[in-house]
């Protein structure tokens, strides 16, 4: 079993930047595809980056540009940059990771997942 542990979120606002870090331990985190999604009160859980296991990004359409997801193998750690926030960026962010994954932009494509952290943007 993978166990993951968010953390890095807070209140900010419009513009400002927040780093969001998502802990693992477990397998080796080093074969993990990690991703991190979101969810807004009454709303989809929706895709916003991923990294491969060999350090390949994907991000979300709405994301390019103000995001960046790194990891950090030696530390078991994926991060996620998020610069120019919008309060439409307001939502609980989650973190996800399995071995192998065909579509990482697909939530149900991931066997585990983090507690979330919530990510606030004042206008």
């Amino acid at each position: 079993q993978v166990q993951l542990v968010e953390s890095g979120g807070g209140l900010v606002q419009a513009g400002g930047s927040l780093r969001l870090s998502c802990a693992a331990s477990g397998r080796t985190f080093s074969g993990f595809v990690m991703g991190w999604f979101r969810q807004a009160p009454g709303k989809e859980r929706e895709f916003v980056s991923a990294i491969s296991s060999s350090g390949g990004t994907s991000y979300a359409d709405s994301t390019k540009g103000r995001f960046t997801i790194s990891r950090d193998n030696a530390k078991n750690t994926v991060y996620l940059q998020m610069n120019g926030l919008k309060p439409e960026d307001t939502a609980v962010y989650y973190c996800a990771a399995d071995r192998r994954i065909i579509r990482p932009t697909n939530p149900d494509a991931y066997d585990y997942w983090g507690q979330g952290t919530q990510v606030t943007v004042s206008s």
